[in-house]
């Protein structure tokens, strides 16, 4: 592989986890949370294994905050390019009847999935043009944004929800329109299902596990995604478990 990181945004038990994981057996990454307790043992387990990772507790709906954490990963990883970038980040949305829902409310999932998602392009692409020009690259640089079902459907009482996954989804396809004929691939996937991670442990319990998600084949789609060829590249996709009713 040529000298380049890769960074995800949004770390947590589950997908953020999981492709932390994955392409750590690649390239250094800079796994980016809130809360360091998000991301200290995910650092640790890394470096154990023989991995390259640091941890970063930012704010993604903060432009300061990303700046500082692009400035930090550009120092710790020698000012490389970025290979590969994941936007994972969810903000809290409130679940309740449209007219009984404040701007706060709102803004509470705006300003993670929107705001947070053209922030953190806007700290990561200048690093993945660079990687676009590295001609020993093996893999176009790519920046990948986590969807949901609401990107493409909304429910009653969930404006607050799906308006910004739909926003995320139209960034997505602007971004991807624009920068690859510069080489960066840019894709949105839409997660419809119930992902298996430990909050989720006694949903659908009575169902088989294929009812259900795994964190690691998100990221293993995901590395997918990145591995592909310039003259084949998926900009949206669906993932979903076996049993999902859609």
């Amino acid at each position: 592989m040529s000298k380049a990181f890769a960074v995800i945004a949004g770390v947590g038990p589950g997908t953020g986890a999981s492709c932390a994981r994955r392409f750590a057996s690649a390239y250094p990454v800079a796994l980016l949370a809130r809360s360091p307790e998000n991301y200290e043992g995910l650092v640790q387990e890394i470096n154990k294994s023989g991995g390259k990772a640091i941890g970063i507790s930012t704010d993604v709906s903060s432009e300061d905050s990303v700046k500082s954490a692009f400035k930090k990963i550009s120092d710790e990883f020698g000012g490389g390019a970025c290979a590969a970038a994941v936007f994972n980040a969810s903000g809290r949305f409130a679940r309740k009847p449209f007219l009984e829902m404040s701007v706060q409310d709102f803004r509470g999932s705006w300003e993670v999935s929107v705001q947070g998602a053209v922030i953190f392009s806007q700290a990561a692409l200048p690093h993945l043009l660079k990687h676009a020009e590295d001609k020993s690259a093996k893999y176009p640089p790519t920046l990948i944004f986590t969807g949901a079902t609401a990107s493409v459907k909304a429910n009653a009482q969930m404006s607050g929800f799906a308006a910004p996954k739909f926003a995320l989804k139209a960034l997505s396809t602007s971004l991807a329109k624009e920068f690859a004929p510069k080489g960066v691939h840019v894709a949105h996937a839409v997660i419809d299902g119930v992902i298996d991670i430990p909050r989720t442990k006694d949903w659908l319990k009575d169902m088989p596990p294929e009812a259900k998600i795994s964190a690691d084949d998100i990221a293993e789609s995901y590395w997918n995604l990145h591995t592909q060829s310039k003259r084949c590249f998926t900009n949206d996709i669906d993932i979903r478990p076996m049993l999902e009713k859609w």
